[in-house]
């Protein structure tokens, strides 16, 4: 009987010791993929660290590019009001000149028989037009024009 205990404990020892064996494959694998996997995520953690830095030095240019386009802007906008007062200013002067040019011109016609008196009338735009045109006209034939 001890032999045959003996050999029954050996035989559970081999048993045993090839499960272990089996188990150890199987751990061995997955550390192989696991390293494997370890290998790609370094790979990808590379790849995301090089997209970071990229991605900060194209927003320290736009940055840079925002300021520049915000001064140029700021200039810009100052100067194109200043233009826009300018023009306002030279539109009611040139305003006050066509209503002149158009008190001449209906002060210059000559008063016809119904007609209303010339404080009354209303000359359209194409008259007024016609009469600035006539009297440039004459202002450069005699060497007066601005």
């Amino acid at each position: 009987m001890n032999h045959s205990l003996g050999i029954a404990i050996e035989s559970l020892v081999a048993v045993l010791l090839m499960l272990t064996v089996g188990y150890c494959m199987l751990l061995n694998k997955r550390f192989q993929r696991l390293k494997a996997d370890e290998h790609s995520l370094k790979a990808t953690i590379a790849e995301l660290i090089t997209a970071t830095e990229i991605a900060e030095r194209a927003i320290g240019g736009l940055k840079h590019t925002v300021r520049d386009v915000n001064e140029n802007l700021g200039s810009q906008l100052t100067a194109a009001t200043q233009m826009s007062a300018h023009l306002k200013s030279q539109l009611a002067e040139g305003d006050g000149v066509i209503r002149r040019l158009s008190k001449i011109a209906i002060a210059a016609r000559p008063l016809s028989a119904g007609r209303e008196p010339p404080e009354a009338t209303v000359s359209s735009a194409k008259a007024v037009a016609a009469a600035a045109q006539a009297f440039s006209e004459r202002r450069r034939a005699n060497g007066l024009a601005a």
